[in-house]
């Protein structure tokens, strides 16, 4: 697998609004609030993203879309890793290192301190990368989302 990083491009909202609703309603039952609430975040990252600080990285082998994973701005000091996604075929490769490591890595050369994101206790493989690479558990709670019973969980990482 030749993975090539690249910015948010044509097609990538609709695709990744596609990929969301599809994974998460079959390995979470997350009902249709969550991919609405992804296109959200995906139109609202294409009309005001600041490239000089917030960045997209869409993981592409050949003409195929494997995953995404972004980087936006909380605060001065914050960085936020959102929208982390691999397609089931792409998983157990080392791509979601490889995303995260990019991830990270540009929010440290923006002078970021430190990032945070929000996630699930049952992405597993997700949670246990977090933690290889030095992220935190900061929070964990149940609550009902999306239709669905999670525990919501929150990571840190000083960069």
């Amino acid at each position: 697998m030749t993975v090539d990083l690249k910015d948010l491009g044509p097609g990538d909202i609709d695709w990744l609004v596609d990929q969301h609703a599809w994974l998460y309603a079959r390995d979470e039952g997350f009902d249709d609030s969550f991919p609405v609430l992804v296109r959200q975040i995906l139109e609202g990252f294409a009309r005001d993203h600041d490239p000089a600080c917030e960045k997209s990285f869409i993981a592409w082998d050949g003409d195929q879309r494997l995953g995404s994973i972004f980087c936006v701005r909380e605060d001065d000091e914050t960085a936020k890793l959102r929208l982390f996604l691999l397609v089931p075929e792409a998983r157990g490769r080392g791509l979601g290192r490889t995303l995260l490591e990019a991830c990270m890595g540009f929010a440290r050369d923006k002078g970021y301190r430190r990032m945070a994101l929000w996630t699930h206790q049952s992405h597993r493989a997700a949670c246990a990368l977090y933690e290889k690479s030095g992220w935190r558990l900061v929070r964990s709670e149940p609550k009902v989302s999306f239709g669905t019973e999670v525990v919501e969980q929150g990571y840190e990482v000083d960069l």
